[in-house]
């Protein structure tokens, strides 16, 4: 796994939200064990204490839970899931919506290349 980690935002921010997209895309299903600190500091080559940091933030948001000498899991909480797949979802369009008008498009041209964009998926 390469990760190219934004200088603007802590590195242990950047593999919690790795870690929260593989959870709401169900790449990382509930209950599922995630890999252990070592292994995933040396899987994105980051120092074992950021990846520590990344799994409290998870757990702290409820995202996942610790059990003792067994490691880190993906929380069986599916309304949790569900309820951050659609901040996730509301950030990146929020995000999508500023630069859209930062370019000068009105509400009617975005919703227009939207569907336009919708149609060549579906094709």
């Amino acid at each position: 796994m390469i990760v190219n980690f934004d200088e603007k935002l802590p590195i242990y921010v950047q593999v919690a939200n790795i870690i929260k997209k593989q959870i709401v895309s169900s790449e990382l299903k509930e209950g599922e064990k995630l890999p252990s600190v070592r292994e995933l500091a040396l899987k994105v080559k980051v120092n074992p204490n950021t990846i520590q940091r990344a799994y409290q933030e998870l757990e702290r948001e409820g995202l996942t839970f610790t059990q003792r000498g067994m490691g880190s899991f993906v929380t069986d909480d599916k309304d949790k899931i569900k309820i951050l797949r659609k901040e996730m979802a509301s950030n990146i369009l929020d995000y999508f919506f500023k630069e859209m008008k930062e370019l000068g498009f009105k509400s009617d041209e975005i919703k227009d290349i939207v569907f336009e964009n919708i149609n060549k998926e579906e094709k």
